[in-house]
């Protein structure tokens, strides 16, 4: 029978820490948020205030994560609190304006959807509106983690090539844009287990696909922990 190394054990036990510590995070990060849908009676009425406010928290959290991936992935790192805690403050001022934009065009286009729904421009318009509302947040995300890859990058920098990428590598936006929705369903429905198991794994996939879809435009940067 193979014997299984030493450092494997520990490869594994910094993954599971990694993972386990980053959903932390996230909670405290997105801990707002999971007040806001216990005190909301009905989401389906307030579901634009949770919007925007997940757009407003979710992106930043996601670039502290990005920044944990990217560290543990380079050399290893396992202090994932301090990581993600210098990765979220750093990327306040740029992750927030991106992920708020995202949320308000998707506040604004669900409710054309709600008053144009049954009607003869509904069916022809609701298919539009559904793509540009799943763009903007795809091309959200990959200037997200853009952000995290170069730190001092103007925000116009990586959301330019967002753009492109995000239809140019269309396999890996829908992988993405169909983790988040998983991720956000599991969250809304169970917060403590969407959170608490689901966040990190899922999450990584998500950075991982953009990171790649997003390397012609990051060149050869390397993430700054």
């Amino acid at each position: 029978m193979t014997r299984v190394s030493h450092e494997t054990y520990l490869h594994v036990a910094g993954v599971v820490y990694v993972g386990l510590a980053t959903n932390l995070a996230l909670a405290a990060a997105l801990s707002p948020l999971l007040i806001a849908l216990l005190v909301v009676p009905d989401v389906s009425s307030g579901w634009p205030v949770l919007t925007l406010l997940a757009g407003a928290l979710g992106a930043p959290a996601l670039a502290a994560a990005a920044t944990v991936f990217a560290s543990f992935s380079a050399d290893g790192t396992t202090t994932v609190l301090r990581t993600f805690a210098r990765a979220w403050a750093r990327s306040l001022r740029r992750a927030v304006p991106l992920g708020l934009g995202a949320a308000a065009v998707l506040v604004v286009l669900g409710v054309d959807a709600v008053v144009l729904a049954g009607t003869t421009w509904g069916a022809l318009t609701l298919p539009l509106l559904a793509v540009v509302g799943l763009l903007a947040v795809a091309v959200a995300v990959l200037a997200v983690v853009g952000l995290a890859e170069r730190p001092g990058a103007r925000v116009r920098d990586v959301a330019r090539p967002a753009v492109w990428l995000a239809v140019r590598r269309w396999p890996f936006t829908l992988l993405s844009l169909a983790v988040l929705g998983l991720l956000a369903a599991a969250v809304a429905s169970r917060p403590a287990l969407g959170l608490g198991l689901g966040a990190a794994p899922l999450l990584y996939v998500v950075w991982a696909n953009s990171r790649w879809s997003m390397r012609p435009a990051l060149g050869g940067a390397r993430i700054a922990a």
